[in-house]
């Protein structure tokens, strides 16, 4: 890891993850800071992209984050993830992309480690509604909406509505 992500994340974590919200009355240049520092640490980031106060995503490694697209309030994701471009994202939502093993019933499950992790890719012009959750290696197909709630464990197609836990069709945008 390189000296300038590194002080990048030291700077988001103790600083920037702090500040006020990007459309807070006085926001002290948060927006364009968490910005800043995101573009040092993430694999990429775009020049409009915005991540809001408080949001977690460990080390940053493997997450790509597209234009006009945000990562809401309080949000933890994980990498690898792909944000397409004009990507709404909710406060709170979480994304995953591995989990706790389980196979093994000898062996405490505390004690069996963690999956390899798997690809979440959310493509263009989708909005993710607050509290969403959403698991690991699923694809969220462009023009969907997810709804506030929802748990995402399986691909999602282009342009649909979803809720409910488990996520289900609820209908397509193109009807």
């Amino acid at each position: 890891m390189s000296i300038r992500r590194k002080l990048s994340l030291a700077l988001y974590y103790s600083i920037a993850k702090k500040l006020p919200e990007s459309d807070a009355v006085i926001s002290l240049g948060a927006k364009k800071f968490r910005r800043y520092l995101c573009k040092n640490i993430f694999e990429s980031a775009s020049n409009s992209c915005n991540i809001e106060k408080g949001v977690f995503f460990g080390s940053g490694k493997g997450i790509s984050i597209g234009e006009y697209s945000g990562i809401g309030l309080n949000a933890r994701v994980q990498g690898p993830l792909i944000i397409g471009n004009y990507v709404m994202m909710g406060p709170e939502v979480m994304i995953y992309t591995k989990n706790h093993k389980i196979d093994n019933l000898a062996i405490p499950m505390v004690k069996q480690g963690i999956t390899k992790p798997q690809c979440v890719t959310i493509e263009d012009d989708v909005w993710i509604g607050a509290r969403a959750i959403i698991l690991p290696g699923v694809t969220i197909g462009k023009g969907s909406v997810i709804a506030a709630g929802a748990v995402v464990t399986k691909d999602v197609e282009p342009y649909s509505v979803m809720g409910g836990i488990p996520a289900k069709r609820i209908k397509s945008r193109m009807e």
